[in-house]
């Protein structure tokens, strides 16, 4: 097709604003999915992205649209995810279009990630098109809603398109929007072929799939294609459409947006981001902004029956091949034996995760607290990264514990500034600035250690703003910080996996929590079990486990003293004996207490 009819553009939102909808009713009223074949949700193929309502993988969707003008155009609908974990696939999806609809919720109004998305949208040069969802709802103010567009983005007030994708209402206004206002992609179809990987999945037949936008040039079915980020070479199996399914064709050309089965076996031979270009006339350059993404939450998980463990590393290999941001090392702990260190985007790429594996592959997993990678200056210049408290090496051999920082912009009614601020006090926060996009609401942006969002920062915001507030946050730098490992001994033994990196302030506190609350999970048993906290080998805090005493002098009704004294003596140089050679189970409760541990 001419490349002046085709129209690429994806749909961008806050969490929950209304985007797979929108892409149904779009799917429908181009006739591109019938009314047969419709469901909920159509793009977001997985059943956690049903039930979560949030979409995890980028999709994407070819519609043609027979215009007003009587001309028919081909659009490109890239879809993406909402949740900030996965804001480098959005970043990518964003340089794959020349326009976005920016979905903004008519009861809700602009959020955090509402604003990320379309500062992300901005910096890509893409034409926004401002529409507010959600019109049928009795709480929606879809006038004041358009009135913050203006204020935040300058476009006008009047011309925000209000809808709703539930209802179907006002949908085609949506349609003639994007052939009128967005731009036909730019690309000569001579040059040297380039294509933009914006995501990508796994098939057991066809190898990895590689989502594309083709910027210059044209490749046909079966021509060796090479990715210039590491120099593999493949003829592809089959290219193709999404229409929604996968269609094979004979050619992509320049403004596409199509599919390349590569046959490739692993996700991390074709990242996302990188440039395909062809191996017989290549290239000099590729595409810029490609990056190696780096896992920020760092997790141990454990199977909860140690001959799980085959099919965990299994488990973990499949999802792999269909997720490449996921990495794991095989690691062993004193209490929970043999597992995995997996590194993750975020809490919530961890608890999707999680999920799927418990799901999927029906395992039962005890996952150790979150914890970050550290950065270490040891006192000889080496630079060190440890993702684990426990890989700590011995504090007087470390120069300097640095940590990661983030950037975080919190949205919230103007009512619950103090809440807000109290919050991020609480957690380290360094204060930058505040803005006041519209009336009533204010951006609070700050400094803020990973290690203390990581936990249950954004529940504690979530509860403390009765829900109202949102959050988006990027990576800043690493920074020294005052750190020290709190290690936790049971009956003297230190159990790795209860070990955490604190604030020194903070280890006192957490110290004591940490023992009261394990004190009432492990069971007692035949003798007493100490239960400590240390830092630096100094024990900060102490509660025994009190032990289970048989009652000896039951059969005493009267007589000597001494007789019952023997006894009692009998009975205490058997529990010494007990307590040297006696082992205490941790049970699964005591790894999830760490959990809670975050400031009220």
């Amino acid at each position: 097709m001419e490349q002046s009819r085709i129209r690429n553009f994806c749909i961008i939102a806050h969490i929950d604003h209304g985007k797979s909808t929108l892409a149904d009713r779009l799917l429908q009223a181009t006739g591109t999915i019938s009314d047969r074949e419709m469901q909920e949700q159509v793009l977001d193929s997985m059943d956690i992205e049903r039930e979560k309502g949030v979409t995890i993988k980028a999709s994407a969707v070819r519609m043609n649209y027979r215009a007003r003008d009587g001309v028919t155009y081909e659009m490109n609908l890239i879809d993406t995810p909402g949740h900030v974990d996965f804001a480098y696939e959005v970043s990518r999806a964003l340089q794959g279009c020349e326009g976005a609809v920016l979905v903004v919720d008519a009861t809700q109004g602009i959020e955090a990630q509402t604003l990320a998305n379309l500062y992300m949208a901005v910096e890509a040069d893409l034409e926004l098109l401002p529409v507010v969802n959600k019109i049928d709802l009795p709480a929606a103010m879809p006038e004041d809603v358009a009135e913050e567009i203006e204020n935040v983005t300058g476009f006008p007030a009047e011309e925000v398109i209000a809808i709703s994708a539930k209802m179907g209402t006002n949908i085609e206004a949506v349609l003639e929007a994007v052939v009128r206002r967005i731009p036909p992609p730019s690309g000569d179809r001579d040059a040297p072929f380039r294509a933009l990987v914006f995501d990508s999945h796994y098939d057991s037949y066809k190898g990895v799939i590689a989502y594309v936008r083709v910027f210059e040039g044209a490749v046909s079915h079966r021509q060796p294609v090479k990715m210039m980020s590491n120099d593999v070479v493949v003829e592809p199996i089959e290219i193709g459409i999404f229409s929604p399914g996968m269609v094979p064709v004979e050619e992509l050309t320049a403004g596409e947006v199509g599919y390349i089965a590569t046959g490739l076996k692993t996700v991390r031979e074709c990242r996302v981001g990188d440039t395909i270009t062809l191996r017989d006339n290549p290239a000099t350059e590729p595409l810029h902004g490609y990056k190696q993404i780096k896992p920020m939450v760092y997790a141990g998980l454990y199977p909860s029956e140690g001959e799980d463990y085959p099919l965990l590393k299994e488990a973990l290999e499949r999802l792999q091949l269909n997720d490449a941001s996921l990495v794991f090392e095989p690691e062993t702990s004193n209490a929970l034996n043999f597992g995995f260190r997996c590194g993750f985007l975020g809490l919530f790429h961890m608890e999707i995760i999680q999920e799927r594996l418990e799901r999927e592959y029906d395992l039962d997993l005890v996952a150790t607290a979150p914890s970050v990678e550290y950065e270490l200056v040891m006192l000889n210049g080496e630079v060190r990264f440890i993702e684990s408290p426990a890989d700590l090496p011995d504090e007087s051999t470390i120069a300097e514990i640095r940590e990661p920082w983030m950037h975080v912009q919190i949205f919230a009614p103007e009512e619950f500034y103090g809440v807000v601020m109290d919050l991020a006090r609480k957690r380290r926060g360094e204060f930058i600035k505040q803005e006041h996009p519209a009336p009533g609401r204010v951006v609070l942006h700050y400094y803020l250690p990973l290690a203390e969002m990581i936990v249950d920062f954004y529940d504690k915001l979530k509860s403390g703003t009765r829900g109202y507030a949102s959050m988006d946050y990027e990576f800043d730098g690493y920074r020294a910080s005052d750190l020290v490992k709190l290690e936790v001994l049971v009956g003297k033994q230190a159990v790795d996996a209860l070990a955490m990196i604190v604030h020194s302030d903070a280890a006192y506190h957490r110290g004591q929590r940490l023992v009261t609350e394990l004190k009432e999970l492990i069971p007692r048993q035949m003798f007493e079990v100490p239960i400590q906290a240390a830092t630096s080998k100094r024990v900060i805090s102490r509660a025994n486990v009190k032990a289970l005493r048989k009652d000896v002098l039951a059969k005493c009704y009267g007589g000597d003293i001494t007789r019952k004294k023997k006894l009692l003596e009998k009975q205490k140089k058997g529990k010494k004996r007990m307590k040297m050679i006696g082992n205490v189970e941790v049970p699964q409760e005591a790894f999830l207490a760490v959990l809670k541990l975050g400031e009220d």
